[in-house]
């Protein structure tokens, strides 16, 4: 594998930055930008080449959700990159009969959508080939450190050569690219026919018809605002909006003034989280099949009632979501339904002002076959998905399920100013809450924001665990973990509130983040700890 220019953990630069998992996937990003591409070439670029140098974390058979800022459009639109349960009902059928299976089975997996992301960001957003965008990753797989690489290489070389055959505009010339993938091409479709075997073999349910089905959908983020600043998430097909609601409730209240890592700005915010992650449960889902309040949820009156839940001086012990509809602060016991980590981490921006946050994965490691004949392997979302008749999580054909990734991109006065990604399952916007606050409330830069030290709970449901009867599933009451080195007093004191206080040594959740400051220059850094990289282009 070539060796990167660049394995820092931070960077500066006018002329752009890149910060994800993998010192190589960052330096392909980076020559993209260095050859005058812009940050959605760049993502992409980064995107593929995390195949290979974060492969246990991710896949291009998994999911990547994306938020980008475009300069030119002067706003932050969403990209779903999310696969679909497959659209046959005898599949569905079976799942709610039998249950959703735990990794490694396939028939765990969705609709591969990685490809047809970076494609629909090249086509919009970006300026590049596939061909050139590619070149990275090729270059990487052509080393052949492992019997999959020659197999993924052949499937990016036949998407590159559909690209080459094809006349027509960029867009047109990538759109055929991306057909060979999914099956959608007048008369070549060996890759969506070799993917099919590939399920057909291993007992899975995914067909050619929901390959040529899946579609990249482009949508508005949920916003919410936070002490002058503006917080983009994906929709609650993540559970993104959770940290928007987070977000919302400590707005109360003067962090700031409770002085950083200290007991009660940490259990300020740990007490913020136990209720947003009790509406995540709830309520969130695909909102093109279920009705998501979402409006309500982050509206002044909800968040007000909600926040009068949150006791100074006491751990709550039970999961509690409140009544949107009602615009009540709890509700009833019956009117609710329960509701049900491999990944990795990409920020980018260019020197036009455009920012991209994504966060790449898959969630499984490679089977010994490594993909079969295409070497793409499969991810395992649709176990975030439960099997609860009427729950706004419920498998349906065709459905997203309710995924832990979720990218996070900030704006003040209508301008890009930070961007954050982070791996760690339920642990993402938990540990993206505590990068904001540590920049928002506490004035850090982001080496210094990613590397002091964090918290996080697993007061609410797993996300991975489709087992209907949720309740089983509720991780643990009252947790609060804390790295070791805050202060001794400080854990004591959170003790003495009736938090189940443990300590951990290394990195709670991976982020990579950066900002964009006042001068037009940017600053980006990962994680040591979690062995994030960071670079930026030479003046």
């Amino acid at each position: 594998m070539p060796q990167p220019r660049s394995t820092g953990w931070q960077a500066t630069s006018r002329h752009g930055v890149v910060a994800a998992g993998g010192a190589a996937a960052v330096d392909a990003g980076l020559s993209i930008l260095e050859a005058d591409g812009n940050a959605a070439d760049a993502a992409v670029a980064t995107i593929f080449a995390l195949n290979v140098t974060d492969h246990i974390a991710c896949s291009i058979g998994g999911e990547v959700p994306v938020l980008i800022y475009a300069a030119e459009e002067g706003r932050v639109r969403a990209l779903s990159g999310q696969g679909r349960a497959p659209w046959s009902q005898e599949a569905i059928d079976w799942y709610m009969q039998n249950g959703i299976p735990a990794a490694p089975d396939i028939k765990m997996a969705p609709v591969p959508s990685v490809v047809d992301l970076c494609i629909t960001l090249l086509q919009i957003y970006g300026t590049m080939t596939l061909a050139q965008v590619t070149a990275p990753v090729l270059s990487l797989l052509d080393e052949a450190q492992e019997d999959w690489h020659p197999r993924l290489a052949h499937t990016l070389r036949r998407m590159v050569e559909e690209e080459s055959l094809t006349t027509g505009s960029r867009q047109v010339r990538l759109q055929a690219a991306c057909d060979r993938f999914y099956g959608r091409h007048a008369t070549r479709n060996d890759i969506a026919e070799e993917l099919e075997a590939y399920y057909i073999e291993k007992g899975g349910f995914l067909r050619r018809q929901d390959l040529a089905r899946h579609i990249t959908t482009i949508e508005e983020p949920v916003a919410a605002d936070y002490r002058g600043y503006t917080v983009c998430k994906c929709g609650p097909w993540t559970q993104g909006p959770s940290l928007c609601q987070a977000l919302r409730l400590l707005e109360g209240f003067d962090l700031t003034a409770m002085g950083h890592l200290s007991a009660d700005s940490i259990h300020h915010a740990v007490e913020a989280l136990k209720l947003a992650f009790a509406d995540r449960d709830a309520y969130y889902g695909d909102p093109q099949f279920t009705g998501v309040p979402m409006s309500s949820l982050l509206s002044d009156r909800y968040t007000e009632v909600r926040r009068t839940l949150i006791d100074a001086q006491l751990a709550s012990d039970t999961a509690r979501p409140g009544d949107p509809y009602r615009l009540q602060a709890l509700a009833e016991a019956d009117e609710t339904a329960p509701a049900p980590g491999g990944t990795t981490t990409c920020v980018i921006t260019d020197r036009w002002g455009n920012v991209v946050s994504a966060t790449p994965s898959a969630n499984i490691p490679r089977d010994h076959d490594g993909g079969g004949a295409t070497g793409v392997t499969y991810g395992n979302r649709l176990r975030s998905l439960n099997t609860t008749p009427g729950h706004p999580n419920c498998i349906q054909p065709g459905k997203r399920p309710r995924i832990t990734l979720t990218p996070t991109l900030v704006l003040k006065q209508g301008r890009p100013a930070m961007a954050v990604s982070v791996a760690g399952g339920d642990l993402q916007d938990q540990t993206a809450l505590n990068l904001l606050m540590n920049a928002i409330d506490y004035c850090m830069d982001p080496a210094e924001a990613v590397t002091t030290p964090r918290f996080s709970t697993d007061h609410h449901e797993d996300s991975f665990d489709p087992n209907p009867q949720r309740s089983d599933t509720f991780k643990g009451v009252r947790s609060l973990t804390v790295n070791d080195d805050v202060d001794e007093k400080v854990q004591q004191q959170l003790a003495d509130r009736g938090h189940q206080v443990t300590t951990k040594s290394g990195a709670i959740g991976t982020p990579v983040m950066l900002a964009i400051h006042d001068d037009g220059s940017a600053s980006a850094a990962g994680d040591p700890a979690a062995r994030r990289h960071a670079a930026g282009v030479d003046a």
